[in-house]
C-alpha cells in the first residue's frame, strides 16, 4: 500500500468515526468570529446524511443573519456537538463559505427548511453554507455513569488521578 493510499484511507477512516459520533445529535453550536473580534455560537442543524469526501458538513442559513456576515469576513468556523446522555462531545474546525449551488440546495432541502425560508429553495433570503473540515477532535465514553463515579471516588480516595475514561482523539481532515 503506498503512503497516499494510506493516507486517503486514514482520512475516510477518521471521516467514518467523525461521522459515526455526530451523526444522530440534531444541532450543532456553529460560532464565528463577529466583527468586533468576539466569537459568536448559535445552533444549526447539520444537513448531511454523512460525511462528504471533500470533509464538508452543509448548513442552511439566513443571508441577512449575522453568521453568514461573520464568516464571509472570517471564514474559520468552529462546531461543537454534544450528546450528554451518550457522554460524546466534538470539536470540529473548518473554513465556511456561502456556496451557490442549486442542485445541492435542491438535494439537501427539507420540510424543516421550508419553515425558515418559506419560498423554498429560491427563497432570496436562503444561504447555503459549506464547512470544510480541517480538524476535529472527540471525547467518547463508553463507560457507564456508574463506572465513571467509581473511578472518581477512586482518585479521591487515592489523591491520583482518575483514569482515562472512554476514548479521545484527534484528526485532521485538510
Amino acid at each position: 500500500m503506498t503512503t497516499e493510499t494510506q493516507l486517503l484511507s486514514d482520512h475516510e477512516q477518521a471521516r467514518n468515526r467523525l461521522w459515526s459520533l455526530i451523526r444522530d445529535i440534531r444541532f450543532g453550536m456553529f460560532t464565528t468570529r463577529h466583527a468586533n473580534g468576539h466569537l459568536h455560537s448559535r445552533p444549526m442543524t447539520t444537513l448531511n446524511s454523512k460525511i462528504e469526501e471533500d470533509s464538508s458538513l452543509w448548513f442552511f442559513m439566513s443571508r441577512g443573519g449575522d453568521p453568514v456576515e461573520d464568516l464571509t469576513a472570517d471564514p474559520m468556523v468552529n462546531l461543537v456537538y454534544a450528546d450528554p446522555d451518550e457522554d460524546t462531545y466534538v470539536s470540529i474546525s473548518g473554513t465556511a463559505a456561502v456556496i451557490h449551488d442549486e442542485a445541492k440546495t435542491r438535494e439537501l432541502w427539507s420540510k424543516m427548511a421550508e419553515a425558515w425560508f418559506p419560498g423554498g429553495t429560491s427563497d432570496a433570503d436562503l444561504a447555503l453554507v459549506q464547512v470544510k473540515i480541517i480538524h476535529a477532535s472527540y471525547w467518547d465514553v463508553d463507560e457507564s455513569k456508574l463506572v465513571q463515579l467509581l473511578h472518581i471516588a477512586k482518585a479521591l480516595a487515592t489523591g491520583e488521578r482518575p483514569v482515562t475514561l472512554g476514548e479521545h482523539a484527534q484528526m485532521r481532515l485538510d
